[in-house]
This record gives structure tokens, sequence and C-alpha cells, in this order.
């Protein structure tokens, strides 16, 4: 859905952008979210709420390639 009609940005962008770990402010100066008219900016920002990550993200290895040792000699 549709949650700010003045810059057309989606409920499902909010949420991709929350989740990549953006500040709301950040979202505001990338997509425009709630710098018009402000009438979208209660609803941008519970999406956003319950959407962020709240957990750093773990880096993963993938382990089935041998692992090169550097040895300082």
């Amino acid at each position: 859905m549709i949650v700010c009609v003045c810059h057309r940005v989606s409920d499902r962008t909010i949420e991709r952008c929350a989740r990549a770990g953006h500040a709301f402010e950040d979202i505001q100066l990338e997509l425009g979210v709630a710098t018009q008219c402000g009438k979208c900016e209660c609803t941008a920002r519970n999406i956003w709420s319950e959407c962020r990550s709240v957990a750093p993200v773990a880096h993963l290895r993938n382990e089935s390639q041998p692992r090169v040792a550097m040895e300082m000699g």
C-alpha cells in the first residue's frame, strides 16, 4: 500500500529500508517520506519501528572453502 502519497512510497519500501538498518531520518532524506504534507509520518514511523533490525546481523563465512592462514614469519 502507498503510505506517502506525495512521494509515492509504499509500506514495503519503508519495511525494506528499516530491515536494512536505515534510520528513519535516512529514509526521509532518500525517499522524501513525511517531508511534504506530513500526513504519512505517523504511519511511516510505525512501520519503520515494527520492522527495524533490533539485533545486529551475524557475519557468515562460507566454510566449504579452505581457509588461508596468513603467518607472519
